[in-house]
């Protein structure tokens, strides 16, 4: 999964990398409009698109019965019922082409979430460092810790111990712009963590965890802790972003979800797909 991860990390930093200066709705429209494109092909090539051709016609026969003989109960109630049959038919032959677009999707959906999702430090913000350990790590006493902060970063407070979570925690604060790589070492056990300090919309990574199938793929954004490690997890709380649309805040899924769908429905007869 680790290496699944690095492929799409690197494909879409490049992707979104001449967008980043600008506003993330922009970029956002190319990734919706590449999505839907996807999502329309696999559905053509996975679906039975003369089936799914013959039953909406089934269907919109049984709407017209309904309006022509809307005095008539019993042709009502048996064209309802059709409509019925044939709308169940319909989702049926529409979920076999989900097996083969959701699992992309999420993968991607977990990518962008780290582009769109999360706001860049600022200097002179406050941040909390925090590091998950494994329990019972050093016995359950406060582990020896020591964090390594290149120029530009700085701890406000040497590092709190809170034993009933086994976790370690300084609140640092950047002084400068930049990408960034702290040094972390606890129970001989030694580790990095990236931090960025920047107004563009970017990949950020607010944890990096563990090299599990479900950690990795929920948090692809960095490269997972190595196996055996300590630590569990360590997080650094970056702020939420909202995106703008119109002028209102919204999280980055519903203009995305928004996007897609009006983008599949525009481009389906282009791309000569049933759906």
């Amino acid at each position: 999964m680790s290496a699944v991860n690095a492929a799409l990390r690197l494909a879409f930093d490049l992707l979104l990398a001449p967008f980043a200066a600008g506003p993330p709705i922009v970029s956002l429209v190319l990734v919706s409009l590449l999505v839907s494109i996807l999502m329309l092909v696999v559905f053509k090539r996975t679906s039975d698109q003369s089936a799914l051709a013959a039953v909406k016609r089934r269907i919109h026969a049984g709407l017209f019965e309904i309006r022509l003989f809307n005095d008539d109960l019993r042709a009502i109630l048996r064209a309802q019922n059709d409509i019925l049959r044939h709308n169940l038919t319909y989702l049926r032959l529409s979920l076999w082409p989900m097996v083969f677009i959701l699992p992309p999707l999420v993968l991607v959906i977990a990518q962008l979430q780290f582009h769109y999702g999360y706001e860049g430090l600022r200097p002179g913000q406050p941040v909390l460092l925090q590091m998950d350990l494994v329990p019972g790590t050093g016995g359950g006493a406060r582990p020896s810790a020591v964090l390594d902060l290149p120029t530009g970063l700085r701890a406000e407070t040497e590092a709190v111990w809170i034993r009933s979570e086994s976790q370690l925690l300084w609140r640092l604060v950047a002084e400068r712009e930049g990408d960034y790589q702290l040094g972390l070492e606890v129970a001989g056990a030694r580790l990095t963590k990236t931090v960025r300090v920047t107004p563009l919309t970017v990949r950020l990574s607010p944890v990096r965890v563990d090299p599990g199938f479900l950690s990795q793929l929920l948090y692809p954004a960095e490269p997972p802790l190595p196996s055996g490690s300590p630590v569990r997890a360590v997080h650094l709380s970056y702020p939420g972003r909202e995106v703008k649309v119109l002028g209102y805040g919204m999280h980055w899924m519903i203009p995305f979800f928004a996007l897609s769908i009006a983008f599949a429905f525009a481009l389906r007869g282009l791309f000569k797909v049933t759906i």
